[in-house]
């Protein structure tokens, strides 16, 4: 096995929970960080699967998503989404829940700042 689909969500308390899919079994966990998550689902599949996992790609709900960057202005994603900001800020907390076609347009916006920033120079003044 190389490489799973972690899917991390919004828990009840501080820590980052996940899910993987392995034959039709649903994992489920918690952790204190995502990497340590990310060793404990490698041992719970090694343990019930009797598999190894190379590694996971990482998606997340839009509530744990802004949880986990709680530094990006919702705003702005709203903004570059074509969006309303206060139905993303109803995304972000879970009292609403968006379609496939909205979650799409949201993780673009994202993707479009991301490769803004990354071209991005600083220099000392």
């Amino acid at each position: 096995m190389k490489t799973l689909d972690l899917i991390i969500e919004k828990g009840d308390g501080p820590e980052v929970w996940g899910r993987i899919t392995v034959n039709d079994n649903l994992i489920v966990d918690s952790a204190e960080s995502l990497d340590v998550l990310k060793a404990q689902m490698k041992n719970l599949v090694r343990e019930w699967e009797g598999a190894d996992v190379d590694d996971f790609t990482v998606s997340y709900d839009l509530t744990a998503f802004f949880e986990q960057f709680d530094y990006l202005k919702i705003s702005k994603i709203a903004e570059k989404a074509g969006m309303n900001s206060s139905l993303l800020r109803h995304y972000s907390n879970g009292t609403k829940q968006p379609s496939a076609d909205q979650v799409k347009r949201i993780e673009d916006a994202v993707h479009v700042l991301a490769a803004e920033l990354a071209v991005v120079h600083l220099v000392a003044a």
